[in-house]
């Protein structure tokens, strides 16, 4: 667990981390439509067990209600969204613009990404943009808030207020690689990092000694993202489809190793189990629990992984 640190924004969630406790954040996926009561659903079902929820941002590069807009509801709600943004949609005038949109409805986490290729999504023959990459974009948003300027150089009247954040994939090829693009993102201003699904534990636990020789955990906060398995075939597929992904071969064993109606309930188990041998483990700050279109289970594995309740921020 980390130490107490400086907080340096009204975030919620960076108060919580800030004070040393295991912070828990997840996500929700926007609807294919307008009708904010689908994504305002979601958000209710697991509101009273996490930190905040992210929103995620045309995931998979397939069109759905934006982010901004989703996290304005949340917000709406009293709850704490994490706004996703990906650089592939927007030029830096968009993006600026849609930071400032954040901050006019005091939104204060974000998460800053490339985004998956147009070509993997309903808009294959759409123009990425890219016109900054990750990096850069974590460098802007922590300069409008730090030193109140756009990246023109004029100042901004009420700059944003965002706790920052990126992302992390310890399993991607060259793992060699992995820690150095991590000290990048610390360098460029990045203050939290939610990571890829982790199913190998032994390998994240080798990159995240990594991460502390290099002195990265006191820089960063790590929120360890844990997706659970529904099945054996998501497993397969996650194991054999899904880039960038790490799933042992005695995961998707034991997955298929139990009854079809009972892996749902086995894939929690691993789940659980990955949370009770994670938050023993130095550096990590949290957990990100992504039930992909299975967000009532989160707070069962919340509560079964020992992380309920959870903390009061404005107590702190």
């Amino acid at each position: 667990m980390n130490q107490t640190r400086a907080v340096k924004t009204d975030s919620k969630l960076e108060k919580i981390l800030a004070a040393g406790h295991l912070a828990v954040t997840s996500e929700c996926g926007p609807p294919r439509g307008s009708d904010s009561d689908l994504i305002k659903k979601k958000a209710e079902l697991i509101k009273n067990h996490v930190d905040a929820i992210n929103i995620t941002d045309n995931q998979t590069s397939v069109t759905r209600l934006c982010s901004l807009a989703s996290c304005i509801h949340l917000k709406l709600m009293g709850l704490e969204p994490v706004l996703q943004m990906v650089v592939r949609d927007r030029n830096r005038i968009a993006i600026q613009s849609d930071v400032l949109g954040a901050a006019s409805f005091d939104i204060r986490n974000m998460l800053c990404l490339s985004g998956d290729h147009q070509r993997f999504g309903d808009s294959s023959q759409g123009q990425n943009v890219f016109d900054l990459d990750s990096m850069q974009l974590i460098q802007t948003v922590r300069r409008m808030r730090d030193e109140g300027k756009f990246l023109g150089g004029d100042e901004i009247k009420r700059p944003p207020k965002l706790f920052v954040g990126a992302a992390a994939n310890p399993f991607a090829d060259p793992f060699e690689i992995r820690v150095r693009r991590l000290a990048k993102k610390a360098a460029a201003g990045a203050e939290f990092i939610q990571t890829q699904c982790i199913y190998n534990l032994d390998r994240f636990e080798e990159w995240m000694k990594q991460v502390r020789d290099r002195g990265l955990h006191e820089k960063v906060y790590i929120l360890a993202g844990l997706t659970p398995l529904k099945s054996a075939g998501m497993a397969k597929y996650m194991k054999n489809r899904v880039p960038g992904m790490d799933v042992p071969d005695d995961v998707v064993k034991r997955m298929s190793g139990v009854p079809k109606e009972k892996q749902p309930e086995e894939g929690i188990k691993i789940c659980v189990e990955s949370v009770q041998r994670l938050k023993e483990l130095e550096g990590v700050a949290g957990f990100h629990i992504m039930a992909i279109e299975w967000e009532e289970k989160v707070p069962e594995i919340v509560e079964m992984g020992g992380l309920y309740p959870r903390p009061n921020p404005d107590a702190i």
